[in-house]
């Protein structure tokens, strides 16, 4: 169907023209449907001017209907004809009648008057039927058409065909492409024929039939031209509702009466798209906080919208906070770039997957440092040492300075630095060795400084520094906290000296009562716990889940100080460091039939409800030194193949991620911020024994499920600095080890073949190369312990620790043999067997210790190990590792 308008909208409608009477009420409906063709844009082709008659000269303009046309060839024999009138004084043509839809031309050569095609119709709009149920403009382009393709064309009283439009959609307009794709016009091979097209074939298909098509080989198609091509392969009984002037209907996007190649591409979705090969893989690097654009390199012509995505997913479709704007060139914008951020994002153009630009984003981070201790008097003879930690992306390098001046390492084996710098080692202090020792960490980004005051001074001369040091126990370190039948046991490690007893009968200074009543029914006396944390340096919160309460013990005073109510059976704390909040789950009863969340804010140490119902466990991540604050949590619910993701500071529910789709229930979660990654291990719907489910991997960028975690599965856990991921998986008797890179790639870096049944793992900072770790675990069925460098994966096994306690003893959930760690700075560990308690020394990887006496009862309660400074300080139990 070929649709005509005209723009002169308000030029007379000639009806006194039409050869047909039409009633009133068919004249009134033909003007009220004439917007329809205009509002299609389809414009009048008029093809003459391209095939060869373009350099006509118009010798008269006005029209007379008397006369004929004459039309004089000029040039050279077979050139353009040229039209004129025949003028006043007669000639062959004004005695010719030529009939509707034709014309007279005077041929030169001959003199001699012919009748051809009438080439043109007055730009008139009074719109007609065809017979051939066809729209046209007026009855002047009826019959020239009829004479163009040589066929009887009548106007006939019907409206069918002014809404016949309607009929050629969109998907009808699609068939008609395929269909002429498909049908190979000449010139064409079968090669690519009933086989899914390469772009490169499809383009190849689509110049050829342009080819074919541009008759008078001008680079563009009109409307004669594909008239002419659908009557000459009899197109015109296959095209069903739409026919070849409908591409000029729909893709003539300049709105001339012609398609140019382009056009046709675009018509047949053609699109030459290319990216040079050194932008296939683009690395970027911005540092933290700042916003950053990743422009796509994908070029062509028409190219279609740019399509982001991020591990898998989609971005153009989200409402992201931090990711919500592409430009008009298809850039991606991400404002306040976190760590979170960095790892892979691949664009390409829409419907053009197979050619995508890859960019890399690193998120480069300043030093962080902290040092220990921050102050500590020596007397002369003894040794010293001064730690630094520095956290940074890259990683930092470090210096000393004393007093202001470089401070470099003497010859002897008087001062040596250690692991890269984060010890400055003393081994024999002098009275000239005291003065302040500057920290200095330094990466590309930023540089960060603090100082280790060193005091050498004689015990007997009582300095202030001196009292501070020897008084406030800060020679000590680190201390842990013993929970067990008979009380809490305050031990130091490196002396293995128990430095306090709270016995059961001692009394809770608030409220007097004694800190182990004794139950109704039970005998004899005896505490029982359940879980404990250090909250702010300044206190352990440790639940009582049989007095349905929690007690606070101020570390100073080295008292129990309050008892907080809570809901029954308070099982688990965690301590929420963004908000100084503790988090504690209740079970209700044993059975667990009745679970509540609740939150303790503050100094004031109180418990408030949060609403959620039905909680099986919850996870927050960690801080470190360079995550200081965590917006969002995250709860389990009852049996629930899902994850809700939680706001911390108002305990609302932010999202609910679903994994019903991979037939996973939630059991622990583990995080790290470097390129966002939740790792979840789950336990299949069905709860069928034999059923292992594989670990899940959550973008926390995007909150959406990236797929499991290759095959792993088992509880993962992720180092402080979150490079290491490690999972121990049982079925398989191996550690797996993965690792995150500063661009956030995530790979598997070994497996540790290991017969050893985990029941608990930590880490521990290298004591020879900084910013690296060592992981612990220890067996929950035998009496080794494990060793393993992350970086080099070398691993020790240590022994004869004793049977632990059995995997029933514990009531509460959680390891059986729980493993603790004295922090950033320390090198004692702690782990309890059925008959004692093991102090071992993490640095040597030896036994330091064995403590019995009483402790060897209630050993099964946890562990908690904290600082005495004020320095960051790791999780404090080791059931806080699974939640």
């Amino acid at each position: 169907m070929q649709l005509v308008t005209s723009k002169e909208v308000t030029e007379a409608v000639e009806i006194g023209q039409a050869s047909m009477n039409y009633d009133r009420l068919t004249l009134m409906g033909l003007l009220f449907i004439w917007a329809f063709p205009v509002l299609l844009g389809a414009s009048v082709s008029v093809c003459w001017l391209a095939e060869g008659h373009r350099n006509m000269d118009m010798v008269n303009t006005t029209e007379n209907p008397s006369q004929g046309l004459q039309i004089r060839k000029s040039g050279q024999a077979g050139g353009v004809a040229e039209l004129f009138h025949s003028g006043s004084d007669g000639g062959p043509c004004s005695r010719t009648n030529c009939g509707r839809g034709r014309q007279c031309v005077l041929l030169e050569a001959t003199g001699r008057a012919e009748c051809v095609c009438q080439e043109e119709c007055r730009p008139t709009f009074v719109p007609v039927c065809g017979s051939d149920g066809r729209f046209y403009e007026n009855h002047c382009e009826v019959y020239r058409t009829a004479c163009v393709q040589k066929r009887r064309i009548y106007v006939v009283h019907s409206k069918d065909c002014f809404f016949k439009g309607d009929t050629c959609t969109m998907a009808e307009y699609n068939r008609l492409k395929n269909m002429l794709l498909d049908m190979q016009p000449k010139g064409l091979t079968g090669r690519v024929k009933k086989v899914k097209r390469t772009m490169d074939q499809k383009r190849a298909l689509v110049d050829t039939m342009f080819k074919y098509f541009d008759l008078n080989k001008d680079g563009s198609l009109c409307s004669e031209e594909l008239v002419q091509i659908s009557m000459k392969d009899h197109l015109e009984d296959s095209l069903l509702e739409c026919t070849m002037q409908d591409l000029l209907r729909y893709d003539d996007y300049n709105n001339d009466g012609h398609l140019n190649l382009h056009e046709f591409y675009t018509a047949f979705q053609v699109v030459q798209l290319s990216l040079a090969e050194d932008q296939i893989v683009s690395v970027s690097t911005v540092t933290v906080g700042l916003s950053t654009v990743l422009s796509c390199a994908i070029q062509g012509t028409l190219r279609p919208p740019v399509i982001w995505k991020r591990n898998g997913i989609i971005l153009n479709f989200l409402d992201l906070e931090d990711i919500n704007d592409f430009g008009d060139d298809g850039s991606l914008y991400i404002t306040k770039v976190t760590t979170i951020h960095m790892g892979n994002y691949s664009c390409h153009a829409y419907g053009y997957e197979e050619l995508h630009q890859t960019h890399v984003l690193q998120v480069n981070v300043p030093p962080v440092i902290l040092v220990y201790p921050e102050t500590q008097a020596q007397e002369p003879g003894m040794s010293a040492s001064l730690h630094c930690h520095a956290d940074g992306i890259p990683n930092p390098n470090i210096m000393w300075l004393k007093n202001g001046i470089d401070l470099q390492p003497r010859p002897s084996n008087q001062l040596s630095l250690i692991a890269n710098g984060s010890e400055l080692y003393i081994d024999s202090v002098r009275y000239e060795d005291t003065g302040a020792y500057t920290c200095i960490a330094k990466n590309e980004v930023g540089v960060d400084e603090d100082i280790s005051s060193l005091f050498v001074e004689d015990s007997a001369r009582k300095t202030l520094a001196n009292i501070l040091w020897r008084e406030e126990g800060l020679s000590v370190g680190n201390m842990f906290y013993v929970f067990s039948d008979e009380g809490i046991t305050v031990l130091q490690p490196s002396e293995c000296e128990i430095r306090r007893q709270i016995k059961r009968t001692e009394r809770i200074v608030a409220s007097y009562e004694e800190m182990c009543p004794k139950s109704e029914g039970v005998s004899p006396q005896h505490c029982v716990w359940s879980s404990a944390v250090s909250v702010r340096d300044k206190y352990i919160y440790v639940t009582q889940p049989l007095q349905k309460r929690l007690l606070v013990l101020d570390t100073q005073a080295q008292k129990v100080v309050q008892a907080v109510d809570t809901d029954p059976f308070p099982v688990k704390l965690f301590y929420d460091k963004s908000h100084d909040q503790v988090w504690v789950l209740s079970w209700g009863n044993m059975q667990k039939s009745h679970p509540t969340l609740q939150a303790s804010v503050g100094e004031v140490h109180h418990t408030i409800r949060t609403p959620f119902q039905r909680v099986d466990d919850f996870f927050i991540p960690p801080t470190n030194l360079i995550i200081t604050h965590v917006r969002f949590g995250f709860v389990f619910l009852k049996s629930e193949p899902a994850v809700h993701k939680i706001d911390l500071e108002t305990f609302h529910r932010v999202k609910t991620i679903s994994l019903k789709n991979y037939s996973c229930v939630p059991v622990s979660m583990a995080y790290t911020h470097l390129g966002g990654f939740y790792f979840i291990q789950c336990q299949a719907l069905s709860r069928d024994p034999s059923s292992v489910q594989p670990q899940l991997l959550i973008d926390s960028v995007t909150d959406t499920v990236i797929g499991p975690n290759l095959n792993i599965t088992g509880h993962p856990y992720v180092s402080p600095d979150g490079r290491y991921i490690v999972t121990p998986d049982q079925r398989r008797g191996k550690v797996r080890v993965q690792t995150v890179s500063f661009q956030g790639v995530l790979g598997l870096s070994r497996d540790l073949d290991t017969s050893l049944h985990v029941s608990d793992l930590v880490f521990q900072p290298s004591f020879t190369v900084s910013n690296q770790y060592t992981m612990v675990a220890a067996s929950g069925s035998g009496t080794d312990l494990l060793f393993s460098d992350l970086a080099t994966g070398h691993s020790e096994v240590l022994g004869s620790l004793k049977e632990p306690l059995s995997p029933h003893a514990w009531s509460w959930g959680g390891p059986n043999r729980v493993l603790v760690s004295s922090g950033l700075f320390g090198q004692y560990l702690v782990t309890p067997s059925v008959e004692s308690l093991f102090v071992l020394n993490g640095k040597q990887k030896t036994p330091h210790c064995e403590v019995s006496q009483d402790l060897s009862r209630g050993m099964q309660d946890h562990i908690a190990g904290i600082q005495q400074l004020n320095i960051l300080c790791p999780s404090s139990t080791a059931d806080l590792f699974t939640i």
